[in-house]
């Protein structure tokens, strides 16, 4: 069944729960899950709340990226959470962390999915070359693709761009497509594609946020989910 992660970037709980309340539309062929990034998992009820929600599928965004040992204490640290689903490490940590994250992620719950993140994107090539790479954006993905599928994890967040090279070498793992638009809208996101191409890419997931959140958070979503069947 393909996934639809709603992103709720705010740390207004308010908030959180009414985008919550207003996407709860069964969505035939598609489930719906909540992504929670630094925002809300920093703010000061964040995480607390986070705690409590029990009915809801949760995806973790933390994008863990740090020496392995820091990303090992980062997981211990997260072990009372046992109602996290999926949690994303940053694959610039490298082999080493991404691995050592998988492997003990079980303490959290043994259900909990390791996301592998490559390339974000609201970077460009442009943007790559300022950092002080010298590849492509599709090489590099590219790389961190193949890490992942060594390292075991559950899935990889990637663009919808880079959809069809990284189901070649990702065979049997979740493809998690971010950069979602409903419109010609790209904000701060420079590589984008609409939901129904994303999926007919390849992706088994998609991550939208303000396409939905923003203005009638109900009437986006069912905009969504019609555009979809």
């Amino acid at each position: 069944m393909r996934k639809i992660f709603i992103a709720l970037d705010t740390k207004n709980k308010t908030r959180v729960k009414k985008i919550i309340s207003s996407t709860k539309l069964k969505a035939k062929n598609y489930k719906i899950y909540y992504k929670f990034g630094l925002e809300f998992f920093y703010s000061k009820d964040g995480r607390n709340l986070i705690s409590k929600f029990n009915r809801i599928p949760i995806f973790l965004d933390l994008k863990l990226n740090d020496i392995p040992n820091t990303a090992v204490g980062a997981i211990k640290s997260l072990k009372d959470l046992k109602n996290i689903n999926y949690l994303t490490v940053h694959m610039n940590g490298g082999y080493e962390m991404v691995k050592k994250v998988k492997s003990i992620s079980r303490i959290i719950n043994r259900k909990i999915k390791i996301i592998g993140v490559t390339v974000l994107t609201s970077l460009s090539s442009k943007s790559i070359k300022e950092i002080g790479f010298n590849r492509k954006i599709n090489n590099i993905v590219v790389s961190q693709a193949k890490l992942a599928k060594k390292a075991k994890l559950d899935g990889i967040v990637c663009s919808a761009h880079e959809i069809k090279v990284v189901k070649k070498i990702c065979k049997g793992m979740e493809i998690i497509t971010p950069g979602i638009r409903l419109d010609k809208k790209k904000q701060d996101q420079k590589r984008v594609l609409s939901p129904s191409d994303a999926f007919k890419n390849g992706a088994t997931a998609i991550v939208i946020g303000r396409p939905i959140t923003k203005g009638n958070i109900k009437r986006n979503f069912i905009k969504l989910v019609n555009s979809l069947n």
